[in-house]
């Protein structure tokens, strides 16, 4: 089979009643039937889509279901963008070789650390003969994260969305306030090298993501150890210098309380970071504007304003302070039925989404752009299925 044949592909059609999808699902199978490109999709009351391949077209058109918009129209969209611990190896290569529209937004952003962002790309993208940076060392893995949640963000804009709201966790913060344009990308690789930076300088330490809620763990704490982040109930992240945190995993784990390390080389949200919140304050340099559409703070749980988002303070405490995600994620679902969609690489946020009442209820769902289960070009299709068959009218390039 050839590539051409073997590559995914996005059809969808509609119509306003019955005869009039089927008609559309029959516009579609006579185009690829003719070898000609399929009619651009006109909304309708009654959708389907199918991710498929020019070889399985036929079949997958026919078989593929159909939905009706809600009454009350489609639910608002929602992105969550991950931070560190997210990161992995080989995330979002294929989107990157694939789709122009993040290859390009990753590239701005990476030739905005100018030098330093060809390295980055080059570990990134396995064309370094020496090893570089390890993937979950702050100063490779935010970069990186960065680049391809903004990279995932922007892909999803470019198809027509407009987030009713976008909700970041930790780093993932600095890249929903620059979709929602309060930061360019070059004062937002700016804010993250210099905490990066200012990282570097902290002796080495750890996070766990552990299965207890924060008041369980309140007698396992000691020293510099700390509750990192809520992420939703029975959902706590730890951190703190490597020997203290593997002190406490110790007895956590002796007392048969789960827990799991996550991929990251510092302390981050605990008070060992104390140290390094001046210097990066100091580094901070911006001048934000208005958001586009609302950025809700994982830290405040309330929208980012312009006055806490041109706070040197607000933005360097965010390496010391804990994440309460979990609540700020409970906020933005309070304010009714939403889709949500992970903009980032696995499902962390997604599984903690799932936790959420608002969510496992069915009032609420979460879509995952880079899941991990099937190749970036196909998730991302995927995505894009979804969010037309619930209603949204999308803007797509075959």
């Amino acid at each position: 089979m050839t590539a051409a044949r073997a590559a995914a592909r996005l059809l969808c059609w509609a119509g306003q009643d019955p005869a009039g999808e089927r008609a559309a699902r029959v516009g579609v199978a006579d185009a690829i039937r003719a070898g000609a490109r399929p009619p651009r999709p006109v909304p309708g009351l009654l959708r389907g889509a199918v991710v498929t391949t020019a070889a399985q077209a036929l079949d997958d058109l026919a078989a593929a279901p159909v939905r009706r918009v809600p009454p009350g129209g489609p639910r608002p969209v929602a992105l969550l963008l991950p931070g560190q611990g997210s990161q992995h190896h080989g995330m979002a290569t294929g989107l990157y070789r694939d789709d122009l529209v993040f290859r390009a937004a990753v590239d701005r952003v990476l030739q905005a650390w100018g030098a330093e962002g060809e390295a980055i790309r080059a570990d990134w993208l396995g064309s370094r003969a020496d090893a570089g940076l390890p993937i979950d060392d702050a100063r490779r893995a935010q970069p990186l994260l960065f680049a391809v949640d903004y990279g995932l963000g922007r892909l999803l804009l470019s198809w027509g969305i407009t987030p009713a709201e976008v909700l970041g966790h930790s780093a993932g913060e600095v890249v929903a306030a620059t979709l929602a344009g309060m930061f360019t990308v070059a004062e937002a690789v700016a804010l993250v090298r210099g905490r990066v930076r200012a990282a570097a300088t902290v002796p080495p330490g750890g996070m766990l993501a552990v299965s207890a809620s924060v008041d369980e763990l309140g007698p396992y704490l000691s020293g510099q150890v700390a509750v990192a982040a809520v992420n939703a109930a029975r959902r706590t992240m730890l951190a703190g210098p490597s020997a203290e945190l593997a002190a406490v995993a110790a007895r956590l784990a002796r007392d048969g309380v789960r827990l799991r390390p996550v991929a990251a080389t510092a302390p981050f949200h605990s008070p060992a970071m104390e140290p390094a919140v001046a210097a990066a304050e100091s580094a901070f340099d911006a001048r934000p504007r208005p958001a586009r559409f609302p950025v809700r703070s994982g830290y405040t749980g309330r929208p980012l304003t312009v006055r806490h988002a041109s706070s040197a303070r607000f933005w360097a405490r965010q390496m010391a302070d804990a994440v309460h995600f979990g609540p700020a994620l409970t906020a933005l679902l309070d304010g009714g039925d939403r889709l949500l969609v992970e903009c980032g690489p696995g499902r962390v946020l997604s599984s903690l989404a799932l936790r959420q009442h608002a969510v496992s209820t069915g009032g609420s769902s979460v879509l995952t752009m880079l899941p991990g289960t099937r190749s970036d070009r196909r998730a991302t299709l995927h995505v894009a299925a979804a969010l037309w068959c619930e209603g949204h009218d999308l803007v797509l390039d075959d």
